[in-house]
């Protein structure tokens, strides 16, 4: 499989080594400093892209793509309220799609356990539940995408949450916690080179119930989106990576 990497930096050169570790050629890579090369061409010298860029410059890779008719994984966040109009793109260009707040096939696993596990709790109101997450200081957004999937899934299956809140802590001076009762506050934390952690904490009076998901490294992250294209590549259509996993 020939693979364009859009985004070169710690997860594209990542990416990278397990994609040809996996016997894949890597045809194009796309940084800050070579947009000019992100051509349709080019882009079509590749089965399929991988697109691990900013915020700011990931809806026109996404274009990009669907102009050069190549299929695109996209593991970028902070973006999502654009997600109607990119499913649309896709389906009437008949492109293909797949994205994903976070790739790694244990973080997925742990985003299967979290609904089940919110859904029980619906039988234990006197539990308390919040999320916190952990990143590096270089991460562009608070709360991480992988955040906002755990605390939609909390939501989605415990009846007494409505929606999500936010809190950027410093780990000097914590923030207040404004959140309402049926909130799901999200604590995130931003803390030197850490991957990624991720955990759900339901507290009560007698005893905390913590379900918790560490990232070693961002090798798991890396190697989930090289499954995503080996699966994306001969599919049409609009897809997250649940329809990959396939937990239910």
């Amino acid at each position: 499989m020939k693979i364009a990497l859009l985004g070169y930096g710690k997860m594209g050169k990542i990416i990278e080594k397990i994609a040809i570790d996996r016997k894949h050629e890597i045809v194009l890579k796309i940084d800050h400093d070579n947009q000019h090369d992100l051509t349709a061409e080019n882009l079509q010298k590749a089965d399929v892209a991988i697109e691990f860029s900013t915020p700011a410059t990931v809806l026109g890779n996404i274009e990009h793509c669907f102009n050069a008719g190549v299929p695109i994984v996209v593991g970028t966040t902070g973006w999502y309220d654009q997600m109607p109009k990119i499913k649309q793109q896709c389906q009437e260009g008949d492109n293909s799609f797949i994205y994903a707040t976070n790739f790694s096939v244990g973080v997925n696993i742990f985003f299967h356990i979290n609904r089940i596990l919110a859904k029980l709790m619906n039988k234990h109101p006197y539990y308390e539940v919040q999320v916190e997450e952990i990143h590096h200081i270089q991460k562009l957004d608070a709360p991480s995408g992988t955040a906002i999937t755990i605390a939609e899934g909390i939501i989605e299956n415990l009846d007494a949450k409505k929606q999500w809140v936010n809190i950027l802590t410093d780990t000097n001076n914590p923030a207040d916690d404004n959140a309402k009762v049926d909130d799901v506050l999200i604590e995130s934390y931003r803390i030197d080179s850490v991957p990624g952690t991720h955990t759900v904490i339901y507290d009560s009076e007698v005893d905390t119930i913590e379900l918790k998901h560490t990232a070693h490294n961002r090798n798991g992250f890396a190697l989930g989106a090289v499954l995503a294209a080996e699966w994306v590549q001969d599919k049409k259509g609009f897809f997250s990576v649940e329809d990959m996993f396939d937990l239910a």
